[in-house]
């Protein structure tokens, strides 16, 4: 326990061998290292002292939340450091979902390792100015789970911090896991004393996401994160109507593609049908979705980005969405909330830019 550093072996919800608490809050109890944190000295992690060094030359520190997995918020902590980058900031992106790193995928890293120098760890980069840090790039075999307790996940987030060698950087995007577990906790606790800017939550618009989002919302007012604002992410399929697939179901159930005939059909009877971008809700919004949500709660609404399966499919490629004009329907959705972002929070910046 050199260090304050917390043993593996430690119970979930450890509070930290330097903590006042430990070996007496109810964490504690059955742990075997109970009594000797219990009688150990107490003070300040001198890690947290490293943390502060490493992120002095980081100017803004962004937490991308969710209340739920699977809302895409990767996707949209992936994409807003592709725009960042492309603006000609310096971009780091930590990636802390230590049981589901899905950032190496979705910047096109798979398979890269990690190197070390004199300084510390080096990211892995994407362009000179986006580099990326994630445990995706420690494991030996992608397919490989981590089943780590709460202590050891914290151990590696703190290791990242103090030992990652970032350089100057304009943005640290830090893409956590869903829901407010020792992750969240961690970071916030361990980022703290040099601040954070704040957190951006992204949901989808069916009330099942939004109720945990607004347990995300009130873990931010309680650990004293800013709200910059919701997403909401997925809010209604929308593609040209040429890209769909148009399907007749027979009396059997089954499925005859008739695609070909319908667009040749719109070619010679209705052309002009053939510019149209089709929607259609997806996940039931009749709550009123996240605006509804944001204005009960008094936290900033940034906007809505629609279920476009270009996206997706930039994302399955580790692409940015901005490079070409394929994500016609999502990416202006995407350009429009980080102008927002940008306006409302980093005025200054924009002017350097």
């Amino acid at each position: 326990m050199e260090n304050g550093e917390i043993p593996e072996n430690a119970n979930e919800h450890c509070p930290g061998p330097s903590s006042e608490a430990a070996g007496k809050s109810d964490a504690c109890q059955g742990c075997p290292n109970q009594e000797a944190c219990a009688t150990a000295p107490k003070g300040p992690d001198p890690d947290l002292v490293a943390i502060a060094e490493r992120m002095a030359t980081v100017k803004h520190k962004i937490l991308i939340l969710s209340g739920k997995g699977g809302v895409g918020k990767s996707t949209f902590s992936a994409q807003l450091s592709f725009a960042l980058a492309a603006k000609d900031f310096q971009v780091g992106l930590l990636d802390i979902d230590i049981c589901g790193p899905s950032i190496p995928k979705m910047l096109g890293l798979e398979g890269q390792d990690i190197h070390q120098s004199n300084l510390g760890w080096s990211p892995v980069y994407v362009e000179s100015n986006l580099g990326v840090m994630s445990i995706g790039f420690m494991l030996p075999d992608p397919d490989e789970a981590v089943i780590w307790r709460g202590p050891r996940k914290n151990g590696l987030i703190k290791q990242f911090l103090k030992d990652v060698y970032w350089g100057e950087l304009d943005f640290l995007v830090v893409d956590a896991p869903p829901g407010t577990s020792d992750e969240h906790i961690s970071i916030v606790q361990f980022l703290q004393a040099t601040g954070i800017d704040g957190a951006i939550i992204v949901t989808t618009p069916q009330q099942v996401s939004l109720i945990d989002v607004r347990k995300e919302i009130s873990f931010c007012k309680k650990v004293g994160v800013p709200v910059l604002g919701v997403v909401e992410n997925m809010s209604g399929l929308c593609q040209s109507l040429p890209d769909f697939r148009f399907l007749r179901m027979t009396e059997t159930g089954e499925h005859t593609d008739v695609t070909e005939k319908v667009i040749v059909y719109m070619r010679e009877k209705a052309p002009e049908m053939l510019d149209l971008i089709a929607a259609s809700e997806v996940f039931d919004s009749s709550g009123g979705g996240a605006a509804k949500m944001c204005s009960e709660t008094g936290v900033p609404f940034l906007g809505k980005v629609p279920l476009d399966p270009q996206l997706c499919k930039a994302a399955e490629e580790g692409k940015s969405c901005f490079a070409d004009q394929k994500c016609g329907v999502s990416a202006p959705a995407l350009k429009i909330i980080i102008e927002k972002l940008m306006t409302n929070y980093w005025p200054n910046e924009m002017s350097v830019e």
